[in-house]
């Protein structure tokens, strides 16, 4: 994940780097440098960082593609008829 999206999720979310770095318990030095793409962030906390902005179908897409949601979507469509028929 590119710090740019993650710093346009955090901006759309109307969050201060300061306010992020206590949501995800991390320093107001380390989201400047993960949104600068000076340190990688750890999984746990881009799921925390997506669901603190409300972007995680955001992140998904940019993560693994538009196709990709889109095939899962219909998959899930699927699954009570799979249900019924076993």
């Amino acid at each position: 994940m590119q710090g740019v999206h993650l710093k346009k999720f955090r901006v759309k979310a109307k969050m201060t780097q300061s306010e992020m770095a206590e949501a995800i318990h991390k320093s107001r030095s380390a989201i400047s440098k993960i949104e600068n793409d000076e340190q990688v962030i750890d999984p746990f906390s881009l799921v925390r960082w997506t669901q603190v902005t409300g972007c995680e179908a955001q992140a998904a897409i940019i993560m693994f593609g538009a196709d990709v949601i889109a095939q899962a979507a219909h998959m899930l469509t699927l699954v009570p008829a799979m249900i019924i028929w076993w």
